[in-house]
């Protein structure tokens, strides 16, 4: 199924788009709280395209035994975060969860900053111009603006793709250290052996397009159908590197025109947000 059909995250058949925990602490961290960090695991498994998951689903996302997270899921509706579905058994989010989450997102600066140069870009190239940031293996999107067209992507806020084969992810990619990219290719490639080689081919190929065109590529490599460019660019504030990605539908949105017409566009309005967000 294809993301031009519905707003979920990504499909299950990419390898990196499976769920991975997120990194262990060092045994001789003694200050590290394991039961805190499975619970928020718990609440990180939720995906925009989920209604309610079983203590069984949440446990082969988080690879926790499923008694752990019978005893996690418990605590966490008492406290709010969750909520127990009595008539189907499963969870989800509480309104709890909705607090922090907007909280978050209604500080985000960036967001507010960046929305009026992407909706002329999305205006521009009448695509989908979405803003995201890392999680783990997956980028986040926290905002999105649609083309006039109506055949767009309908991914929005919450959505989820794979870092290591979408444009978006790819300019993470290729922005960070040469040390943290490492690292996540490591954990890409500890997750599926079999694919790993075209995905690191991808991702050294999207590296070198960035270098040599400001952006990088997806041309199909996420879903067959799909293109999109990205640039990345550093918020500021402590926050991590985020990036803007313009992508759509391959028989609406051509690699020539991507390339030629949308991207120094892109470019430009990353400069420019980078400048705004300086001052």
């Amino acid at each position: 199924m294809s993301a031009l059909d519905h707003d979920h995250d990504a499909p299950n058949d990419d390898p990196t788009s499976k769920p991975a925990a997120g990194p262990k602490p060092q045994k001789e961290d003694r200050h590290f709280v394991t039961a805190l960090a499975r619970g928020l695991e718990v609440l990180a498994c939720f995906r925009s395209g989920d209604k309610a998951l079983s203590n069984q689903e949440i446990a082969l996302r988080c690879k926790l035994p499923k008694s752990t997270v019978s005893r996690l899921t418990l605590t966490l509706t008492k406290l709010g975060y969750l909520i127990h579905l009595k008539e189907s058994g499963k969870y989800r989010l509480g309104t709890a969860s909705l607090a922090i989450g907007s909280a978050m997102l209604a500080r985000l600066d960036v967001r507010k900053l960046a929305r009026p140069m992407m909706q002329e870009l999305a205006d521009l190239s009448r695509a989908t111009v979405s803003l995201g940031t890392r999680d783990r293996l997956s980028m986040i999107y926290v905002e999105n603006c649609h083309g006039s067209v109506a055949l767009t992507l309908t991914l929005d806020v919450g959505s989820r793709i794979p870092v290591a084969t979408s444009a978006i992810g790819r300019a993470w990619l290729a922005a960070v250290s040469e040390a943290e990219r490492l690292d996540f290719m490591e954990q890409v490639r500890e997750l599926d052996h079999v694919a790993w080689p075209g995905v690191r081919r991808g991702i050294e190929q999207a590296v070198n397009d960035y270098r040599t065109l400001g952006v990088a590529c997806s041309f199909g490599d996420w879903q067959k159908d799909v293109n999109g460019i990205a640039r990345a660019f550093q918020p500021g504030g402590e926050l991590p590197i985020m990036a803007i990605n313009v992508g759509g539908p391959s028989f609406n949105l051509s690699k020539e025109f991507l390339l030629e017409e949308v991207r120094p566009r892109l470019i430009e309005a990353v400069t420019r947000l980078e400048s705004a967000l300086s001052h």
